[in-house]
C-alpha cells in the first residue's frame, strides 16, 4: 500500500517541525519514498537528541499512516567524522535527494514533490535550489551553540 500523498507529506512536515523545535535540530534534507523515508538531522546544542526526535516522529506519524506501519527496527546511520565535513555532508544530502531518481520515479530530483528541508522559521528553503547551501550554512552558524556536536553517545546496538 502506497502511503505517500500530499496530505501525509504536509503532516510529516508539521511533525518534523515540532521534532526539530523540541530537540534543537535542523533537517537539511529529507526524502519521502513510496515505501520508506530518508532524513538527515543536525543537532544545534549539546543536548540535541536525534533519537528522541525520531521516536517522536514515529509515534505521531504512524497513526496518520494507518493501516500502514513502520518497520519495527529502523535503519539509523550516524555520519562518521569524515562524512560531517561540509563537502562530504552536502554529498550525503544530495544522495538522499536523488533517491527518487535512482528508484526510477523521476528523471530529475526537482520533479519529486516529497522532499525538502526543515529549518524552523524558514518554510521555503529548498535543498534543490542553487542558493540553498550558502543560506543553510549561514542559518546553521546562527542557531548552533558552540558545544553542539561534542556529546558522546554509546553506540547503537
Amino acid at each position: 500500500m502506497n502511503w505517500l500523498n500530499p496530505d501525509i507529506h504536509a503532516s510529516f512536515r508539521e511533525l518534523m517541525l515540532h521534532a526539530a523545535a523540541r530537540d534543537n535540530l535542523l533537517c537539511p534534507t529529507y526524502c519521502l519514498m513510496p515505501d520508506h523515508l530518508h532524513l538527515i538531522w543536525m543537532g544545534l546544542r549539546l543536548d540535541s537528541d536525534q533519537r528522541n526526535a525520531m521516536a517522536f516522529l514515529r509515534t505521531h506519524l504512524e497513526p496518520k499512516l494507518s493501516p500502514v506501519k513502520f518497520q519495527h527496527q529502523t535503519h539509523d546511520h550516524f555520519l562518521k567524522e569524515d562524512e560531517r565535513k561540509r563537502g562530504a555532508f552536502v554529498s550525503v544530502c544530495n544522495y538522499v535527494l536523488e533517491n527518487p531518481l535512482r528508484g526510477g520515479l523521476v528523471t530529475n530530483p526537482h520533479e519529486w514533490a516529497f522532499s525538502g528541508a526543515i529549518v524552523p522559521g524558514y518554510p521555503t528553503l529548498d535543498p534543490l535550489r542553487d542558493d540553498f547551501w550558502p543560506k543553510f550554512w549561514k542559518l546553521h552558524a546562527q542557531f548552533r551553540q558552540p558545544d553542539a556536536g561534542e556529546i558522546v553517545r554509546p553506540p547503537i546496538g
